[in-house]
């Protein structure tokens, strides 16, 4: 990537990254005696692809639940496009246009395909208890457009052989994209996922791949991912920070992470003092 600004950076594939939307100002997560997370601080900025990478108990999917209003530091401060984000439940964060994926896959397996992806769009959905029962004047524009909404987002998934399945029926590959398009249907500026390929064949690898940089490219979606695969992270990313054993070892572009000596000892299981 060329030098970064606090206006962002150009990545060495022309893409434009835009200013921080969000930081994580030295954040520490408790857990009784148990430190989760040691005074860490990253950014992620407009329009890029942030990973968050480290080995088993590093923190990471803490760190998500965090962003996600999941979980609520004891120390530290979560600011959001220029303002402190006050402690929030998930489903305020939701609202500030923040959806996520599960590391295990969370969708209601006897709906369809289509339902489970329709879920996503309750925050789009404001008619009152009689219109809906009616289904007249504003639930029914209401569910025309979330229709519409839902339909080009499974078309541009590629599950449209499957939109009447249950999702119980589906193979594991085909769930986690029925959850990508969940999440999608919120129409978030910022997408988090927490390890979308975990599970997955080579090729269920690759076309979630191709999904997430597309959906980064054509929406202009802002995501933040925890991923094992570092094959996958270092194709896919932008930016990269490291945790280890709850504290940051490393951030960087990929090329910087890669060559981090902290980063290397902690992949290999290089013995800690």
């Amino acid at each position: 990537m060329n030098d970064m600004t606090p206006d962002g950076y150009t990545t060495e594939d022309g893409r434009k990254i835009g200013a921080v939307v969000m930081e994580m100002r030295n954040i520490t997560l408790r857990f009784g005696g148990v430190v989760a997370i040691q005074d860490i601080s990253f950014d992620i900025r407009e329009g890029e692809i942030r990973a968050i990478i480290g080995p088993n108990g590093a923190g990471k999917s803490s760190m998500l639940n965090v962003i996600s209003g999941f979980y609520h530091p004891q120390e530290g401060e979560v600011w959001y496009k220029g303002a402190k984000r006050p402690t929030m439940k998930p489903y305020e964060v939701a609202q500030q246009g923040i959806a996520r994926t599960f590391q295990n896959i969370a969708l209601f397996e006897g709906m369809t395909v289509l339902d489970n992806v329709m879920t996503g769009r309750i925050r789009q959905m404001n008619a009152g208890l009689l219109s809906q029962a009616i289904w007249k004047g504003k639930a029914e524009r209401e569910e025309v457009e979330n229709r519409e909404v839902v339909e080009k987002i499974i078309d541009f998934l590629e599950i449209q052989h499957i939109r009447k399945t249950p999702v119980g029926r589906l193979p594991y590959g085909l769930k986690k994209r029925v959850e990508l398009a969940r999440a999608l249907a919120a129409e978030p500026s910022i997408l988090l996922l927490d390890e979308p390929m975990a599970g997955m064949n080579v090729e269920e690898k690759e076309d979630m791949s191709r999904f997430i940089l597309d959906v980064n490219d054509e929406f202009g979606t802002t995501i933040a991912l925890i991923e094992h695969d570092m094959g996958v992270v270092m194709d896919l990313s932008d930016r990269v920070v490291v945790m280890d054993y709850g504290k940051k070892i490393g951030d960087g572009s990929p090329d910087e992470v890669r060559q981090n000596q902290a980063v290397i000892d902690a992949y290999l299981g290089v013995a800690h003092d």
